[in-house]
């Protein structure tokens, strides 16, 4: 199968300045080997923060050189995760990784309210998928983070999402707040949240993009199935931004595109003071460098953000 989608990321991404990347415990060498395959290719300068023999131990059976590395040491997971956060706040690093730890250890540390990576912003997760037979890239919100989102969450969620679409460099953002239908209706909930959603856009609440809503997956992503319900918008049947209702909904989704139709995900957490790069031991090779390319993407639009504020 053809991962042309992640390749154009990794190429965009190769050519900018790599990102200095504080990689929070990586002690098993799935996580360190995906941080040095990133430093090799000139996405990632990784911080490597956790116990420090247990890394070099790591790293010798693995056959992984830490020479390029720096290492900081910390006793534990919940230490490196509060270290790894520590460096960010002091400028020594751009972004964020997880290692071998749990995703739940990390964002604990990140959304301490005194000593986190807090904004404004909420926190949101969101998946860029590679899926071989849609043509573009996908962007999947909120699979890992927000359990069950409230309105308000949803309108930070979707400006998250169009924010990474533009980082990515996406020509067209076209948002579909999905549901089970198209129409919508009192007794289901997430679909007057999209009317919402739609609303607020076209209020300016939200920006940066076409939304679209309450769309079901198949009007979103089929124009066929668009056309046959005659819904006529410039989201239907292209959207390349999926808003998911819930956590279970967008991680059913993610999991099924992955398994049943040979997509990668990369993952990116948004809304905090920097972009946090999460990745799973089961993903490929293409994924994980897939993941720390939309990291050093987000990083550069911020960077060019800040340069435009100060001008």
């Amino acid at each position: 199968m053809s991962h042309d989608k992640y390749q154009r990321l990794v190429d965009a991404a190769k050519a900018l300045q790599p990102v200095a990347t504080a990689v929070a415990h990586p002690c098993d060498a799935s996580s360190l080997r995906g941080a040095l395959d990133a430093a090799r290719l000139g996405l990632i300068v990784p911080i490597l923060v956790g116990p420090k023999a247990k890394i070099e131990a790591v790293a010798r059976a693995a056959g992984l050189d830490l020479a390029p590395c720096e290492l900081v040491d910390a006793p534990h997971s919940h230490a490196a995760a509060a270290m790894a956060v520590a460096l960010v706040r002091s400028g020594r690093a751009e972004a964020l990784m997880k290692g071998s730890l749990h995703t739940d250890e990390l964002m604990a540390a990140v959304v301490r309210k005194d000593t986190g990576l807090r904004t404004a912003r909420r926190i949101s997760h969101c998946f860029v998928m590679d899926v071989p037979a849609y043509p573009d890239a996908l962007i999947i919100s909120d699979a890992a983070v927000n359990i069950a989102p409230t309105l308000q969450d949803k309108v930070d969620i979707v400006q998250n999402a169009i924010d990474l679409a533009h980082a990515l460099h996406f020509e067209q953002v076209r948002v579909a707040i999905l549901s089970a239908m198209e129409t919508v209706n009192p007794q289901v909930p997430s679909t007057i949240e999209a009317a919402a959603l739609c609303k607020m856009a076209e209020r300016g609440q939200i920006h940066g993009a076409e939304l679209d809503g309450p769309l079901a997956l198949d009007n979103a992503i089929s124009l066929e199935a668009a056309q046959i319900k005659r819904i006529d918008s410039p989201v239907a049947g292209r959207a390349n931004v999926l808003i998911v209702p819930d956590l279970e909904a967008g991680n059913m989704l993610a999991k099924s595109l992955t398994f049943l139709a040979a997509a990668d995900c990369a993952g990116i957490v948004l809304g905090a003071r920097v972009p946090i790069i999460l990745t799973s031991r089961a993903d490929t090779v293409l994924a994980r460098q897939a993941s720390c390319a939309v990291a050093v993407l987000v990083a550069q639009a911020r960077r060019d953000s800040a340069a435009k504020a100060i001008a």
